[in-house]
This record gives C-alpha cells, structure tokens and sequence, in this order.
C-alpha cells in the first residue's frame, strides 16, 4: 500500500513518514502542495495525507483540484487549523476525513485503515484489461487477442496482481507478499521461476511482450 505524505514541517513528515513505514507501508513526500498535487496527479496512491496550511499550494485547493481530476484517492487532512469552520471546508473540498494537529498516531492509522477497508469494499470491475490481454476475475478465464489462455490457480493470482498494478513496478518482495502470502526469502527463485512460466503462455506467442523486467527491482506489466 501506498501513502502520500504532503507536509511542509519537516519534523512533522519525518515523524509520519516513520510511522507509516513501521506500519508497513510504503511513502512518497512532497513538502509544499504544488509539487504534492502534481505527484497525486502523476501517480497512483492508496491513501494520501494532506497538511492544510501549505507552500505554493494550500492543502483545500489541492484536494479541490484532485478531485476536479476524478482522483478518487481516500484524502486525510491533518492540520493545526481545528475550527468547525476548518473541518467543515476541508470535508466540502472533497477530504474524506479531518485530523486536528497534535494528533495521535494511533488514530491516524485507524483512519487510513478504515480509507482502505471502505475503497477495499466499493464495487470493482470483474474484467480487467492491459491493451489485448483480458482477465475475468470471477470466472477466472484469460484472453489475449481473444485467445483463451489457461492459467493454473498461482499463475493466475500472479497475472492478476500484475495487471491490478499495470504500469507500476513491483518488486520480487511485492509478489511474495501478495501473491504467494509469505515474507520474503532473498535465497529463493521462486518469482523469477514463476514469471518466466507465465510469460511463455502470455508473451510468447504473440507478437508483442506484455510482462517486463526490471533489472534489480523486479517487474512491470505496460
């Protein structure tokens, strides 16, 4: 999981950035709105943690302006100013919660639990796409340029993973987390082996490679 943090006080950010990573996830940080906005815009973020009182950008007119993109990225915004008035623009500005500063770590995390949890929830598309490369997640059929291609369950779990998160990198560790279900052993060649298997049923017999690697990282799916 992915979470933006954008926060102008640096003790602040390095204080969250922390607390997000020892709860296991991953971070991206931008210390004034403009370049959080544009980050929020370029990338894809689970969740996002936003401070109102910004540089270059203030955090309501960040929000409003992601959501005039169609984000739909759970938005929490954490801030000094706590008035009713406060809480009540923010939550108009498209946030999904409102966090006064000082704040507890603890509650923080139990929000972005609960982001999580109710976008977990939302009703998903049950065919997924990467240009001619099809997969239906209840029938677990796959296609690519309308050839029907047979997946064993493991192979199938990697390639879902894989598109969910098309033209993002994942990582070997990535993959042993979501799709096998167990921490990562640096000994092992079981991605590498697994991936390999599977390219030969969806890249090699057409004309064009879908999965690709990333030396030293791991794998992308574009």
């Amino acid at each position: 999981m992915r979470i933006l943090v954008i926060e102008d006080d640096n003790k602040t950010a390095e204080f969250l950035l922390q607390a997000l990573h020892d709860a296991g996830y991953e971070t991206s940080y931008a210390d004034n709105g403009a370049s959080g906005l544009e980050l929020a815009l370029k990338e894809d973020f689970d969740c996002a943690v936003v401070d109102i009182m910004l540089p270059q950008m203030d955090g309501f007119t960040v929000i409003e302006k992601l959501r005039e993109a169609g984000k739909k990225t759970p938005l929490i915004v954490l801030s000094a100013k706590s008035t009713l008035d406060d809480r009540v623009h923010g939550l108009h500005s498209g946030a999904d919660c409102y966090l006064a500063k000082p704040f507890s770590v603890a509650e923080l995390l139990a929000n972005i639990q609960a982001q999580l949890r109710r976008v977990s929830m939302s009703v998903e598309p049950t065919v997924l796409t990467v240009e001619d490369l099809e997969i239906d997640v209840i029938s677990r059929k796959v296609t690519r340029a309308g050839k029907v291609i047979d997946l064993p369950p493991l192979e199938f779990e990697l390639l879902e993973y894989l598109v969910r998160n098309a033209r993002r990198v994942v990582t070997r560790s990535m993959l042993m987390e979501n799709v096998w279900e167990y921490n990562f052993d640096p000994s092992t060649n079981i991605v590498e082996t697994r991936v390999c298997k599977l390219r030969e049923k969806i890249d090699k017999p057409f004309d064009r490679d879908l999965i690709h690697t990333v030396r030293g990282i791991g794998y992308v799916l574009e």
